[in-house]
């Protein structure tokens, strides 16, 4: 099993787990738009006996504005 920390931007400080422990890349729905996030180093926690393998994912765009409308 292998998982993703999600750093910055609206999903910050979320774990979400990986089917492929080697993505670069997630792509991810967020209310009406997406959000992509990239591999920010490599992986910890690869070996039998220490828990989940953790990739560390950094926020770089949304698909359209994330900002709440100020109306």
């Amino acid at each position: 099993m292998a998982i993703a920390r999600l750093h910055g931007g609206p999903l910050d400080g979320q774990i979400i787990p990986l089917d492929d422990h080697d993505q670069d890349s997630l792509i991810l729905p967020y209310s009406e738009t997406q959000l992509t996030y990239r591999r920010d180093g490599e992986a910890t926690h690869t070996g039998e006996h220490d828990g989940p393998t953790e990739t560390v994912f950094r926020f770089v765009e949304a698909g359209d504005d994330i900002s709440p409308d100020a109306d």
